[in-house]
């Protein structure tokens, strides 16, 4: 394990570019490995989870090479050809290839073997099974649907129409990718909008499917099967739940001016910001663009006196993945944060809900948690700091509770820097390079 410290830091400026967006990287990899033809990639992020993917993708045929200039290459297998792999699939510590390749192997008549590591073999894989198993493809795992397991595809994969019992973006990825080896069309019906990558970039390789809204405010997306996907270039947006972290860490340290430049925007994904200047940040956009068939801007945010707000319950399936560093503008806000209808960090990699309370905890903050949501009491400018914090090999609590140091009275140490490099490579580089005071113990 690394130990990292975060002391306090004043006057946080720069402008830096924060690492591709990974649920789209992770998709450029997918998509481009089931077209035709060769598909060029810019700014993938080459996080250990993406590379888990790449690494799959080759075990199972497509040709995916990294070149000179930072680009990647990725030339397709088309719908129906990924082969059996010779090997157990290693997903490391990415839930979404994990989950999202289930549904791409359940549409081919393949048996494949998945595993990863300890955090992913924690995750329960069942709410992906159990629609692939309607769709024909047969499953053997350890109690709870857990990883390691076993998925053999469907030689003749159903379509069908399946409604999510919990706002998930993985798991209607699954069946849509799965839904693309069907004869027929597959439809998803989600009651709250999740992100839309996956139906962006179909529609950017030549996929054809509908989105149509509901009422309540969700969608019902449709995908038609056995399609020809066509290879098609992409540059893949910043990601906007790295550009979170030196965002909260301008908004909250005094003296801050950061600019990010070409963060994606998409609406089901940009939560955070919206939230942030709810609660007082002075952050603006600029240069707002479409870039791969995805909204991008440049933010600029500089330092301001949040207040605490109740956090629109509607608003958590776009920044679910942002409630651990937005715990921290909160601890460091006047009054007090009020976030609910997130229990779905209890099941991410770590038990966020859980072990962000846990380390606010330990550096003097007074937090109030239920089963699906939580209360931090403000401090107003003053966080306590001093703690040690578990980080339960969870990247987003590192970064989250290493930006609370920067703004702590006492110094704050996470017991484990290492999977930060699961999505966010250069953190530290980056973060320094702006003034943080982070280093190794």
């Amino acid at each position: 394990m690394t130990f990292l410290r975060a002391s306090k830091s004043q006057n946080l400026t720069g402008t830096v570019t924060v690492p591709g967006d990974k649920s789209i990287s992770h998709r450029s990899i997918m998509l481009g490995s089931m077209a035709i033809g060769r598909t060029t990639v810019k700014g993938l992020l080459e996080g250990e989870d993406v590379l888990s993917t790449a690494a799959a993708f080759r075990a199972m045929g497509a040709t995916i090479e990294k070149h000179e200039d930072g680009t990647w290459t990725v030339d397709g297998v088309g719908i129906g050809g990924l082969q059996e792999p010779d090997d157990v699939l290693d997903m490391g510590n990415s839930g979404t290839s994990a989950r999202l390749i289930l549904g791409i192997l359940a549409g081919h008549d393949i048996t494949c073997f998945l595993t990863g590591d300890d955090s992913l073999r924690k995750r329960p894989m069942g709410r992906v099974i159990n629609p692939l198993s309607e769709m024909g493809a047969t499953f053997e795992s350890r109690a709870g649907g857990r990883l390691p397991l076993m998925v053999r595809g469907a030689a003749d994969v159903l379509p069908i129409t399946y409604e999510l019992p919990m706002a998930s973006a993985q798991v209607k990825s699954a069946v849509l990718l799965a839904g693309l080896s069907a004869r027929g069309k597959t439809t998803v019906i989600e009651n709250k909008p999740t992100r839309d990558h996956t139906e962006r970039m179909l529609t950017h390789f030549g996929g054809e499917i509908t989105v149509e809204p509901i009422e309540g405010g969700g969608n019902k997306i449709t995908v038609t099967g056995q399609p020809e996907l066509t290879a098609a270039d992409l540059v893949v947006p910043s990601d906007p739940s790295s550009a979170a972290f030196p965002a909260v860490a301008a908004a909250i340290t005094p003296g801050s001016e950061v600019v990010l430049p070409a963060i994606g925007m998409n609406p089901t994904r940009s939560g955070i910001f919206q939230t942030l200047k709810d609660m007082g940040a002075d952050l603006t956009l600029s240069n707002e663009r479409i870039e791969g068939g995805e909204p991008v801007a440049d933010i600029t945010i500089r330092h301001a006196q949040l207040t605490g707000i109740e956090v629109p319950e509607e608003r958590a399936p776009s920044m679910i993945d942002e409630y651990p560093v937005l715990a921290v503008a909160a601890a460091q806000a006047s009054g007090k944060t009020v976030m609910r209808g997130i229990g779905e960090l209890r099941v991410k990699e770590s038990d966020r809900l859980a072990v962000v309370a846990e380390g606010l905890r330990a550096n003097g903050i007074t937090v109030e948690e239920g089963e699906d949501w939580m209360i931090v009491h403000g401090t107003g400018g003053k966080i306590p700091g001093g703690g040690t914090v578990t980080t339960h090999l969870d990247h987003r609590i590192s970064m989250s509770f290493l930006v609370m140091g920067l703004v702590s009275e006492k110094p704050v140490t996470i017991d484990d820097g290492q999977p930060i490099e699961t999505s966010f490579p250069n953190f530290l580089e980056l973060m320094t390079g702006l003034g943080a005071d982070i280093a190794p113990l």
